[in-house]
């Protein structure tokens, strides 16, 4: 085969790609839906509906040459055909061989290898054997004089449509790179669009300087006319002449100056004015391409939620409401995960099986809804709700305390709906055992990170016996945002507006301190008043105010979070458009991009989130203290496994000085051979290390009956939410990264869990 012809098999390859993974979403789906049918009618459309894109998928195969899928396809086919005409009954034992074929082909497709391995050709013919044998005992003995029914032969054309089509309007495939490039590039001319108007305030700016001159003018004019006519009526004076003749061209230049001004300053609107219509317009048209329905992006939870249901001997249904709103594809990326974290919860912590139902008199059948809809504001609601157990208030009370998140006392005296928001701290969880679904505590920190980093919020409601809600507001779309600005010394910072509840001036009396901490007044309430400088570790001048002695302050919340930051000025606030760090730093504690000012200056903008975190730990502002003393656990061994001997060196010499045992090990198989030597307490483990890493060393503990309860911490330099997630599909106990790596933290993280 020549070059061309391999360059252009690639791209019907990749073409492929894109069309076989629309007839699988639609296969799935369908089979889904022909589990839950009752009426034969229903039933009937929703076979020659699965049928026809079984075909297609089949046709498509062949024009790329992937025999396996197109084999595959065709026991698919066959099965259809002989469920035809038959009762619900008689098809239930084939699906789960059926949705094992879709799962098998998904692979198939997605896998880079021109080819089948010859273990995923002996998966591909397995499956199709199981399916030749669903196909055969569906085909019962026909009644007499009736023929039975035949499989698809191999040329026959797909089915046609219960109704004609509409005519498609014209379309094209475009990579969604080439979109996210584009919108970013128009995104860009936001720079120009705030140049633009700097310039503009700059010239009315100059055009205030001389409105200023001419006020002056015209008040020593009259003077200066009286003095004129004096010295004309003395005689001639060179002096005074050349005086005068100045002062005339000084006012006939300046009017010129401010004539010229004036059309600059016209020219210059009117520029701005196309400018920012033509930059909103541009990114506003290439938004809305990004724009796409929610349902695509939740399809994968139908199926999610059969397959968990089934293996934990449950029954249960996923009810999808608003499908159809429109939200920024990079949200629906990032959000995904944390809605599959909240589907496996319902169906873990919630939905009970069908014997405890029936003996609460509810429905066998447990329900989950994902409801979605628009808000006030350009945002979204979500709400995840099931109708279970509801979260157990006890075993949270116990929880918390146990792991030092709130004091014993404290818990103890809490109401069950302020308990409620603690289910989003790291390593919370109501589950009394860690499975490979959810129980560790940190699936629900993962979701509160993405929706912080989105800017959005989130709440939980739960009643005991009847279900629990999880409510989540999200931005329909991302790019440009609101900013705050403030100056810090020489320095100015981006506040996200969306965050900012108020920004004021506090007389430096109403300062008070309570519990070695400032505090202010704010509606009634004594909200705590922390140096912004002192948080971002900056120089910090004394706070000297206004000339009237008031205090600039930001309020900043989050979810139930509020704090007062005091900064040296309040600038203004104005669109922003954030830019990435870069990979080198991608992860800098307090600090989320950066943004490019009309000046040209490069501006930080803070991470809120981040932000009110770091506040709790600085200096007098101090909210929950991180305990300095630990208490001497000489009779406690820790494992580290690290391959670095300087982070090696340092993890043990730390523990060793809270008075721990230490035992190292250079990777994973070096620390699961050291396990068996002694009695250790808890395991600490990178995750990048040679031969076993950190999250496969977890999971062998973790399906080892000696080590199975054993608590695992990774303390890693992987910080992305999917790496995180490994760590919780492995069953690590908590999760350190060591970008943000805090000794107290560290320790406090040990101490709960041994």
């Amino acid at each position: 085969m020549g070059t061309k012809d391999q360059d252009f098999l690639k791209r019907l390859q990749a073409t492929f790609k894109v069309e076989a993974a629309e007839h699988l979403k639609a296969i799935a789906a369908g089979l889904l839906e022909l589990e839950r049918a009752d009426a034969p009618e229903a039933r009937q459309e929703i076979i020659q509906a699965v049928f026809r894109e079984a075909h297609s998928l089949k046709g498509a195969a062949r024009a790329v040459n992937l025999v396996e899928i197109e084999a595959v396809c065709q026991a698919l086919e066959n099965v259809l055909a002989r469920w035809k005409g038959q009762d619900q009954a008689a098809a239930a034992a084939g699906f789960d061989v059926l949705h094992q074929a879709v799962v098998l082909i998904e692979r198939r497709v997605s896998a880079e290898s021109a080819g089948a391995t010859p273990a995923e050709q002996a998966q591909l013919n397995e499956i199709a054997g199981r399916l030749g044998r669903v196909a055969r005992a569906a085909a019962a003995p026909a009644a007499e004089g009736d023929a039975p029914v035949p499989a698809a032969p191999e040329s026959s054309p797909a089915l046609p449509d219960r109704e004609p089509r509409p005519a498609a309007a014209e379309s094209v495939r475009v990579s969604l790179a080439k979109l996210q490039e584009l919108l970013r590039q128009s995104e860009d001319f936001l720079a120009a669009k705030l140049g633009a108007g700097h310039l503009l305030t700059a010239i009315n700016d100059i055009g205030a300087t001389l409105g200023a001159w001419r006020e002056k003018w015209d008040r020593v004019q009259p003077a200066v006319q009286a003095q004129r006519r004096s010295g004309e009526r003395a005689g001639p004076a060179p002096q005074a002449d050349r005086l005068s003749e100045f002062l005339q061209w000084d006012e006939a230049y300046h009017k010129s100056l401010e004539s010229q001004l004036a059309g600059l300053a016209q020219t210059a609107a009117r520029s701005h004015r196309l400018l920012s219509r033509m930059v909103e317009t541009l990114t506003g048209d290439l938004k809305q391409v990004l724009m796409l329905p929610c349902q695509p992006a939740l399809d994968i939870l139908p199926r999610l939620m059969r397959d968990l249901s089934r293996s934990q001997g449950k029954d249960a249904e996923l009810i999808i409401q608003g499908g159809e709103l429109e939200i920024d594809r990079r949200i629906l990326d990032e959000i995904k995960d944390p809605l599959i974290h909240l589907v496996r919860n319902c169906i873990d912590h919630g939905i009970e099986t069908p014997e405890e139902r029936r003996r609460q008199h509810k429905p066998v059948r447990g329900r989950i809804v994902i409801a979605i809809r628009p808000t006030a504001g350009g945002k979204v609601e979500m709400r995840v709700s099931d109708d279970g157990a509801g979260i157990d208030a006890t075993q949270l009370r116990h929880t918390t305390a146990r792991l030092g998140v709130i004091s014993p006392a404290a818990a103890e005296n809490a109401e069950d709906s302020e308990l409620l928001p603690l289910i989003f701290e790291p390593g919370v969880s109501t589950s009394p055992i860690i499975t490979d679904i959810s129980g560790r505590g940190l699936g629900l920190a993962i979701l509160r990170e993405k929706i912080e980093k989105l800017g959005g919020s989130y709440s939980v409601a739960s009643q005991p016996g009847q279900g629990t809600t999880f409510h989540l507001v999200l931005p329909i779309t991302l790019a440009t945002f609101r900013g705050t600005l403030v100056r810090l010394g020489s320095r100015v910072l981006v506040v996200p507006t969306k965050n900012v509840e108020q920004v004021r001036r506090v007389p430096r009396s109403e300062v008070r301190t309570v519990e070695n901490r400032e505090t202010i007044e704010l509606n009634g309430q004594a909200v705590s008043l922390v140096s912004l400088a002192r948080v971002l570790e900056l120089p910090e001048a004394p706070p000297a105010g206004d000339p009237e002695g008031l205090l600039p302050v930001v309020v900043l919340t989050l979810a139930d979070k509020r704090l007062a930051f005091r900064v040296d000025e309040i600038l203004n606030e104005q669109e922003v458009l954030e830019k990435p760090l870069g990979r080198q730093l991608a992860r800098v504690r307090n600090l989320s991009g950066a943004t490019i000012l009309g000046t040209g200056e490069l501006a930080p903008i803070l991470n809120a989130a981040d932000v009110m975190k770091s506040a709790t730990r600085s200096g007098p502002a101090v909210l929950k203290p991180v305990p300095e003393e630990f208490e001497d656990l000489s009779g406690q061994t820790i494992l580290v496994a690290e391959d670095s001997i300087t982070a090696r060196t340092l993890l043990k010499n730390i523990l060793e000085a809270a008075g721990y045992r230490v035992v190292t090990a250079v990777d994973g198989i070096d620390a699961f051979g050291k396990l068996a030597e002694g009695d250790v307490a808890l395991v600490v483990s990178d995750v990048d290390m040679p031969r076993l890493g950190g999250f496969d060393l977890t999971a062998k503990l973790r399906g080892d009956p000696r080590f199975e309860e054993l608590p695992v911490v990774l303390v890693t330099a992987l910080e992305s939410p999917e790496d995180r997630q490994r760590g919780i599909d492995a069953g690590a106990n908590a999760y350190i990264v060591k970008s943000s790596f805090d000794q107290s933290n560290l320790l406090e993280t040990i101490k709960r869990l041994i």
